[in-house]
C-alpha cells in the first residue's frame, strides 16, 4: 500500500532502535499501539507489503493518518511501555487483532 507524503516523511525519520509506535486515524485517535526492536523496519513494513496476512491489517493501514513513536532503552522496556499505552488508550485495532489470536 502506498503511503502518503506525510507518512513517508515520518518513516524516513524513524530510528533503527527499539521502541513503541502509535498509529492515529484522521481524527487524532490512537487506533493501534505496537512495539519493535527496530522502529523503522517494523513501522515501514506496514506500508511495504504488497499483500497482508488478513483483512484486519489491511483495514488498519488504510486508516493510518499519523504516527508517533517513543524510543526505549531495551526491547523489554518497549514491551512494558506498549502494555501501558494499550491500557491507557484501548486502541480499536489492538482489541480487534487480539481477538483473532485467542
Amino acid at each position: 500500500m502506498k503511503a502518503s507524503k506525510h507518512i513517508q516523511n515520518i518513516l524516513a525519520r524513524l530510528p533503527h532502535e527499539p521502541g513503541v509506535y502509535k498509529h492515529f486515524n484522521g481524527e487524532g485517535v490512537v487506533i493501534y499501539v505496537g512495539k519493535a526492536k527496530d522502529l523503522r523496519k517494523r513501522v515501514s513494513s506496514y506500508f511495504n507489503r504488497k499483500t497482508y496476512e488478513n483483512g484486519k491489517t489491511r483495514m488498519l493501514v488504510k486508516k493510518i493518518e499519523d504516527i508517533e513513536w517513543l524510543v526505549a532503552p531495551t526491547e523489554q522496556d518497549a514491551l512494558l511501555l506498549e502494555s501501558s499505552l494499550i491500557k491507557e488508550h484501548s486502541p480499536f485495532f489492538n482489541i480487534l487483532l487480539k481477538d483473532d489470536k485467542t
